[in-house]
C-alpha cells in the first residue's frame, strides 16, 4: 500500500472523528452537528466553504490556478436502526446508527481535503461535496435541483462506498452499469369483508394477496433476457387485524430493480398488469403505485479508467478489479452521473465484525482503511488536475 506519509501521520485524527460522527449519528436532512463539523475543520484548512443545499449539506471549494475541476463526493446521513454493537463509540441515540459507513465516508474524504489543502501540487480546483439523506430520501437529487452542478461546476464527479466481503486493501469498479436502479410500490388489493366462517359472504383479499405475491415472482424468470439482471421484491404486507375476520383490503409494498431502462420499464408495466388480473380472477380490486426512486449507476469509461489506474497505485494491481460483477443495491449518486461524468467505486471494508453486511446492526466501519480511502481520494484529485507542463 503507498499510503500518503502524511495522511498516515494523522491517522490518529482520522480514526478519532470517524468514531465520533459514529457516535453521533443523524438522520436524513438532519445531519446538523456533522455538517458543521464539516464546515469547521474545511474552513480551518483554507477552504472555501458553502452550505446550504439540500438543508445540510456542505461543499468545499480548493482552487490552485487554472485547470479543470473535479467533484469529489461523501455522503454523510445514518440509517433509523437500533446499533447491537457494544464498543465504546457505539452510537449514543436510540434507534439511530451508522450502519452503512457514512461516517467513513466522510471522514475519508476530509481527510484528502486536509492533505490537498496543505499541497498545491496540481493546478485546477477540487470540490469536496458532503451530502445529505442518501439513505432512500434522494439528498444528491435535491441537491441538484438547488442548484448544485450550476453554482458548483465540475468536469467529473467521483463516488465512493465501502463494501463488505470485499478484503481491505481492495477496490472495484467496472465500466458502464455498477449499481441498479430503484423503484418502490405499494399494492393495493380491495375485496369484501366477511366472518372468518363464511368466506363464500366476502371477497378474500389475503388469498388475493397470497396468488399475487406468486404470480410477482414469475415476472422476471419468464418476461426478463435471462442475460439482463433484474429483482422484484414483495418486502411488505398488511392485512387484517383478527383471527375471525376476513379483512376488506390487503396492502403490499417492495422494490424492483434493474440496471436497463427498457427492462425497469417492462417491470413496471407487468406488475401493473399482473396485480389487475389476479386480483379480478378472484373477483377482487387490485391497483399499484410507483415511486421512482433512483437511476442505475453507469460509470463513464475515461473516468473509470482514471480512477482504476489511481486505485492501482494506491493499492498494486492485484489489489484492484477493473471487472467487478454489477451490484443490485442502489445509490443516489445515479443522479450525479445522469447531471455529469464520472465513476462510483468500491472500496473493501474487510469481513467487519462478525461479518456483518451493511445495513446491519452489527455493523462497523473499518478504521483500518481510512488512511488508504483518504490517500485514493486525494491521489485521484492530483491525477486528474495534474499540472500541465509542470
Amino acid at each position: 500500500m503507498r499510503i500518503i506519509p502524511e495522511i498516515r501521520a494523522f491517522e490518529d485524527d482520522l480514526v478519532a472523528w470517524r468514531r465520533d460522527l459514529h457516535a453521533h449519528p443523524e438522520l436524513a436532512y438532519r445531519e446538523n452537528r456533522t455538517a458543521g463539523l464539516v464546515a469547521e475543520r474545511l474552513r480551518g484548512w483554507g477552504i472555501e466553504v458553502d452550505r446550504g443545499l439540500a438543508d445540510t449539506g456542505v461543499v468545499g471549494t480548493l482552487t490552485r490556478g487554472d485547470g479543470p475541476t473535479i467533484g469529489l463526493r461523501a455522503d454523510m446521513d445514518a440509517l433509523p436502526l437500533e446499533e447491537s454493537n457494544t464498543f465504546a463509540h457505539r452510537s449514543q441515540h436510540p434507534g439511530r446508527m451508522h450502519a452503512c459507513g457514512h461516517d467513513g465516508h466522510t471522514t475519508m474524504l476530509l481527510g484528502a481535503a486536509r492533505y490537498l489543502a496543505g499541497h498545491g501540487d496540481f493546478s485546477g480546483t477540487v470540490r469536496f461535496i458532503f451530502q445529505p439523506a442518501e439513505e432512500a430520501a434522494g439528498g444528491a437529487k435535491r441537491m441538484l435541483d438547488e442548484g448544485l452542478l450550476t453554482r458548483f461546476p465540475v468536469d467529473a464527479v467521483f463516488g465512493m462506498h465501502n463494501w463488505p466481503g470485499l478484503p481491505a486493501g481492495r477496490f472495484a469498479a467496472r465500466v458502464g452499469p455498477m449499481l441498479a436502479s430503484l423503484d418502490t410500490f405499494d399494492i393495493r388489493i380491495a375485496g369484501h369483508g366477511a366472518h372468518g366462517a363464511a368466506p363464500q359472504e366476502g371477497v378474500d383479499p389475503v388469498a388475493a394477496a397470497a396468488q399475487v405475491i406468486t404470480a410477482v415472482q414469475t415476472i422476471v424468470s419468464r418476461n426478463v433476457d435471462p442475460l439482463k439482471s433484474a429483482v422484484i421484491s414483495v418486502t411488505r404486507i398488511h392485512g387484517g387485524d383478527a383471527d375471525n375476520v376476513i379483512p376488506p383490503e390487503v396492502s403490499l409494498g417492495g422494490g424492483i430493480r434493474s440496471f436497463d431502462p427498457e427492462v425497469r420499464a417492462l417491470l413496471c408495466r407487468r406488475l401493473e398488469e399482473v396485480v389487475e388480473g389476479v386480483c379480478a380472477s378472484l373477483g377482487a380490486n387490485g391497483t399499484v403505485e410507483f415511486t421512482a426512486r433512483y437511476p442505475a449507476v453507469i460509470n463513464a469509461a475515461e473516468s473509470t479508467s482514471l480512477a482504476l489506474k489511481t486505485a492501482a497505485a494506491v493499492a498494486g494491481e492485484a489489489n484492484v478489479n477493473a471487472e467487478t460483477d454489477p451490484v443490485m443495491v442502489s445509490e443516489d449518486f445515479a443522479y450525479l452521473l445522469d447531471a455529469s461524468t464520472g465513476c462510483f467505486m468500491l472500496i473493501g471494508n474487510g469481513a467487519g465484525e462478525g461479518g456483518c453486511m451493511i445495513h446491519n446492526p452489527g455493523y462497523d466501519f473499518n478504521d483500518d482503511i481510512l488512511t488508504l480511502g483518504a490517500t485514493y481520494w486525494a491521489r485521484l484529485a492530483q491525477n486528474f488536475l495534474r499540472k500541465r507542463g509542470g
